[in-house]
């Protein structure tokens, strides 16, 4: 028999957002933690998103009101602990009278007995009591409200079509959604957790009183048994793939796999803002300024049937989502205009709703326990409420554990983020100044990716020169090992597309040679 010496508390499966999430939590309050993701951490549904921390504006119309109002205290939250990373951004709703609700929101058809005349059109004064609601659920400290915008002769009216000539203007939060979950990962791995990416769970054994879990390293083949008192599926896409497989963990709970494609073209308007385009449809996309020099239009809400088959952006799905934009925009765009795409696979609790979009995007977490060892599965969820999603499953396993802590992570920075939120300017300028030899982009990059720490990732360079090899688009080799011996990375693709986004202005031929670094240097 094992000693229980060598059982940990918590065995974790899948290094998204959620696992990330609840291992940073875990090993917070003293709890011993094995993380196992099969591929990069943050690899899939969490570095593929919107990238925005927000209430989720359109939720309000199915009366998602707690679900809204976690979000909208959530933003603040985690802005303070990572203003590096996530910052405020002001988003402008056109209006127009012809605007209309998805028909199968309660909304609607409440609206639609009440107010039959309008067809199911938007009128304003209802947008504006949502967003009245948006402002005030929250409890706001940091974030400016909404104001109204006459849109002729401004910045943010240049762009659109003139039939636009009033907006609302509110507010939410970007977030560099890839680093947020590595930093996550860092921050557990720091507080005793062991984190292991490309290390795929194959096999578990459940006993009355633990786990034993068996699993593969995809880079050497080399098997390990772990055992753990809990194990917690987090495995995103694939939570209903282990609950059949690997777990073989008896639940009626289905998951419902939705695609949400992404297109980024060169820069659409000369501002900060982001537009917030409501579809004739009832559907809703954002256009956000992305990385300097581009924008990033999206989301669509796809079907997706298997998490197995890697997410791409579809044809059918751009040019949906050119169409919807050029319903705004004064120029119209087109595929030429698209520099790259992405896709992800959002892991929706199936609540029989009749379509993707009405889906609700609460989180929901099951316990099973009756016939053995504890096992907890995570459905669904929003990367804004990723930290309250982690506090409640420690309070369902909390009978579970040998440990009783509160909870902790609120307030509390993730590394590199230990400075006001209004302090990235100053930040910038210091950086600057400590190392003459970064240009302004550079400095701005390095700040917004590392906060604090960009100090320790330049080290005690004097030139450019002392930075190493010089892979492209302002990437050294110093700063490629920070990645790969801090942030988890091993390939290429890591770095340029996750831990940052140069992949937009790397040639290939310097992200091939990039690669083959690596590979000599892992």
């Amino acid at each position: 028999m094992a000693s229980t010496d060598d059982i940990i508390d918590l065995f974790i499966i899948g290094g998204g957002i959620n696992g990330c999430g609840v291992a940073r939590d875990a090993a917070g309050r003293g709890l011993s933690v094995t993380l196992a993701e099969m591929h990069d951490i943050g690899g899939a549904t969490s570095s593929a998103s919107t990238k925005l921390f927000h209430g989720g504006l359109r939720y309000l119309e199915y009366f998602d009101i707690r679900l809204v109002r976690e979000a909208l205290i959530e933003r603040e939250v985690l802005l303070r602990a990572m203003p590096h990373i996530s910052w405020p951004m002001r988003f402008v709703l056109p209006y127009h009278k012809d605007m209309r609700f998805e028909g199968d929101t309660p909304t609607s058809k409440l609206l639609s007995f009440a107010m039959p005349w309008m067809k199911g059109r938007r009128p304003a004064w209802l947008i504006r009591l949502g967003l009245f609601l948006y402002d005030n659920l929250g409890g706001r400290q940091i974030l400016p409200g909404t104001k109204t915008l006459t849109l002729p002769g401004t910045a943010e009216g240049q762009p659109l079509d003139p039939k636009f000539t009033r907006a609302y203007e509110y507010s939410d939060c970007w977030v560099e959604d890839a680093r947020l979950v590595v930093l996550n990962a860092r921050d557990a791995q720091a507080r005793g957790a062991t984190i292991l990416p490309r290390t795929k769970v194959v096999a578990t054994a459940r006993h009355a009183d633990h786990w034993i879990i068996r699993t593969e390293d995809s880079r050497t083949g080399q098997t390990t048994l772990h055992m753990a008192r809990i194990v917690v599926n987090a495995a995103g896409p694939w939570v209903g793939k282990l609950i059949d497989g690997a777990l073989d963990v008896n639940t009626a709970e289905k998951v419902r796999l939705v695609r949400g494609s992404h297109i980024v073209t060169r820069k659409l308007f000369d501002h900060d803002k982001a537009y917030f385009f409501q579809g004739t449809d009832g559907r809703i996309i954002f256009a956000i300024p992305y990385e300097t020099d581009f924008t990033l239009i999206g989301t669509t809400d796809a079907p997706h049937d298997d998490a197995d088959i890697r997410p791409v952006c579809t044809d059918a799905e751009m040019d949906y989502l050119i169409d919807f934009a050029n319903q705004y925009f004064r120029n119209d765009i087109t595929r030429d205009d698209v520099v790259w795409t992405y896709s992800g696979v959002r892991p929706l609790y199936d609540d029989g709703a009749r379509t993707a979009t009405a889906t609700t995007r609460e989180y929901v977490l099951k316990l099973n326990d009756a016939d053995g060892a504890p096992a907890l599965n995570i459905f669904g969820g929003k990367i804004t409420t990723y930290r309250r999603l982690a506090e409640a499953v420690m309070a369902k396993l909390d009978p579970h554990l040998p440990v009783h802590e509160p909870d902790w992570t609120a307030g509390v920075p993730l590394p590199g983020g230990d400075f006001a939120v209004d302090g990235v300017p100053g930040m910038i300028d210091k950086l600057q100044a400590d190392f003459p030899f970064l240009t302004p982009f550079w400095a701005n990059r390095l700040l917004r990716a590392y906060g604090t720490e960009s100090w320790d990732v330049l080290g005690d360079a004097c030139c450019e020169d002392d930075l190493g090899t010089a892979f492209g688009a302002t990437l050294t080799e110093r700063e490629v090992r920070w990645l790969i011996d801090k942030e988890f990375a091993m390939r290429a693709e890591d770095v340029v597309w996750r831990r940052s986004k140069l992949g937009l202005r790397m040639q290939k031929g310097e992200i091939e040679v990039l690669d083959n670094w690596i590979t000599r240097n892992l």
